[in-house]
């Protein structure tokens, strides 16, 4: 039996953004807020919402200095 290709892993599927921590990953980041201390059950976490910061590439300026500076 074949394996579909959406299950397939590669080398770059491993290294994309998780929206799923792993438990050592959430209490990690509680550890880190405050929100978990020593004695606390690790089970029955709270949610931890995990964002992926995207910058937006800056446009090119030089090229409307260069054309001013060439008018001049």
């Amino acid at each position: 039996m074949s394996l579909h290709p959406s299950l397939k892993t590669k080398p770059s599927g491993l290294s994309q953004f998780r929206t799923v921590l792993t438990r050592d990953e959430r209490i990690k980041m509680l550890n880190e807020r405050g929100d978990f201390k020593d004695g606390d059950s690790p089970l029955g976490l709270v949610k931890v919402g995990q964002r992926r910061v995207v910058t937006k590439k800056k446009k090119k300026v030089e090229k409307e200095d260069d054309a001013a500076e060439a008018d001049s």
